[in-house]
């Protein structure tokens, strides 16, 4: 359980750190390059990872109790996988993806109630409206929104192909194309790498098969 919690504090540290320096020090849609290849692209998502979401604020509600029911399902789980005995190939991805979990739920549920500004649901037109302007640390309760408005904070931006095609070019000149737009965050990325690790591992973290 000592582990558990280890990871769990490590991968919400750096994400929760790294969220709460791009929205206090970055505005809505800036983006600055770390170098080539990757920039820090400061977006608010209020929905699932890389930037999917759906619906308006029933959906945003239906998300975030999805993400506490799943948080409280692997709580059961690693309970019943350490009486169990079972290998790090499965505790240590299992709990990446926790603590990658937790993350977004904190800025969903909370990060309303901690910033004096941030993106919100405008229900006569139906869509989220951005802000502009720097976001400051207000008393807790005290922010742009209520408990479980908030938005999660994304900033990693890999733009591996980010160019203009030349005006001169036939069809598609002018055009500027980028392949892997998707922007994201700390959190996500312990998601996808622990899922990846179990598949990876998938032989030693399920010698028995499939066990839930």
């Amino acid at each position: 359980m000592k582990k558990i919690a280890l990871i769990t504090l490590i991968v919400l540290l750096i994400d929760q750190v790294s969220k709460f320096y791009i929205k206090t020090h970055f505005n809505l849609g800036e983006s600055v390059s770390v170098f080539p290849g990757f920039k820090l692209t400061f977006v608010e998502n209020p929905g699932m990872a890389y930037g999917f979401h759906f619906g308006g604020l029933l959906g945003k509600y239906a998300l975030v109790i999805i993400r506490v029911f799943l948080v409280g399902g692997m709580v059961y789980l690693f309970n019943k996988w350490l009486k169990e005995g079972a290998s790090n190939y499965l505790i240590v991805p299992m709990t990446i993806i926790f603590a990658g979990a937790i993350g977004n739920l904190i800025d969903g549920m909370f990060y309303g109630m901690l910033f004096d500004s941030g993106t919100v649901y405008d229900e006569s037109i139906g869509r989220w409206i951005e802000y502009g302007g720097i976001s400051k640390v207000v008393p807790f309760g005290e922010g742009y929104s209520t408990f479980m408005k908030g938005c999660v904070v994304d900033m990693l931006h890999f733009p591996l192909v980010d160019w203009n095609v030349p005006a001169s070019w036939p069809i598609i000149g002018g055009k500027h194309i980028e392949f892997f737009k998707y922007i994201f965050n700390v959190a996500d990325s312990a998601i996808t790498v622990g899922a990846a690790l179990l598949i990876i591992f998938r032989k030693k973290a399920f010698p028995n098969g499939f066990d839930f």
